[in-house]
């Protein structure tokens, strides 16, 4: 049988995306012709979803129970953006992770965490290394990686960690409106918060003075595109030193244009990729960037302007 045209809608591999059980009335899917019908159930559940990174298709249903948090990692190439998000996996994993934002509640992407944090493991015979580069490929939004928590007996919250290549956002910060940058500006667009990160080897390598040249144009666009959302200078590679005036030159590209960002420093070595870090900062990076939420307005109040008792009350109170 044929898939169905509707970008949304995966059958026959699952059920109609517009609650048709019988196919032939569908005024999208017309299949082959030849059946039509759905098969009696043998046992087997096909679920929505395969465990890999999810892809745009996936958000209505992840949306079903409320809307996630877009937490996007932007940075330049080979920074270590998909290590941490590996090393924060291997932590979750272990139960070494105490965040105030709840426990682990599950995921719709085990798979795809499983294939980011695969190299970060020890496995016999071979000590343990890094991600392989996140490739630039030609979609328009990134690979995005699902966790939940709850908190004590809320509802639990989702999240999605983005996995992009460094690519689409040294083209983003050059020209916002690229067809190249298509997928860095879907993630302005629906990003919470946004960890900026600055890879101190590329910092202090021989390359430094274009490292700090695309890392103050990526701050530039990032402090521009925000609207007041939550933003973290990251520095990756912490245990490589940079030379103060470098170091001094990222902070005031990030903190003049954005006085209430956020710093940290993480790192993650080939003898310890983050596993043991229970107290550490990635754990400490995790919690805020699951915690925070951008400032509320606060409308001021407004004075009675009636005798009677009731109205009075209402904007006592208030």
């Amino acid at each position: 049988m044929d898939d169905c045209p509707q970008q949304s809608c995966f059958v026959p591999d699952t059920g109609c995306a517009l609650g048709h059980v019988d196919l032939s009335v569908c005024p999208v899917y017309h299949g082959s012709g030849k059946d039509t019908s759905v098969p009696e159930p043998t046992g087997d559940v096909l679920l929505p979803w395969s465990g890999s990174a999810l892809g745009l298709a996936d958000l209505a249903f992840v949306a079903g129970r409320a809307r996630p948090r877009v937490i996007a990692t932007i940075g330049p190439q080979n920074a270590g953006k998909t290590t941490m998000l590996g090393a924060w996996y291997l932590l979750l994993g272990r139960g070494a992770a105490h965040l105030d934002a709840g426990q682990f509640a599950g995921s719709f992407s085990l798979a795809g965490w499983e294939a980011v944090a695969e190299s970060l493991r020890w496995t016999p015979g071979q000590a343990p290394g890094f991600p392989p580069h996140t490739a630039s490929r030609s979609g328009r939004a990134p690979g995005l990686l699902h966790l939940s928590f709850r908190a004590g007996q809320k509802q639990p919250t989702d999240y999605l960690f983005t996995d992009a290549p460094g690519e689409w956002f040294q083209k983003w910060a050059i020209n916002k409106d690229g067809p190249e940058a298509a997928g860095a500006r879907w993630l302005a667009e629906h990003a919470d918060v946004f960890l900026l990160v600055a890879d101190r080897e590329a910092l202090s390598g021989t390359s430094m003075g274009s490292a700090r040249s695309a890392l103050q144009l990526l701050a530039a666009r990032v402090a521009d595109e925000r609207k007041s959302r939550p933003v973290a200078l990251v520095w990756t590679k912490s245990d490589i030193p940079i030379a103060p005036a470098m170091e001094e030159s990222v902070r005031e590209s990030v903190f003049v244009p954005m006085p209430e960002a956020k710093e940290f420093s993480v790192s993650v070595t080939p003898g310890d990729t983050g596993e043991r870090q229970t107290d550490g900062a990635l754990p400490k990076l995790l919690d805020w960037a699951l915690t925070t939420r951008r400032p509320r307005a606060v409308l001021p109040s407004t004075p009675p302007v009636s005798g009677d008792p009731l109205f009075m009350y209402g904007a006592i109170s208030a």
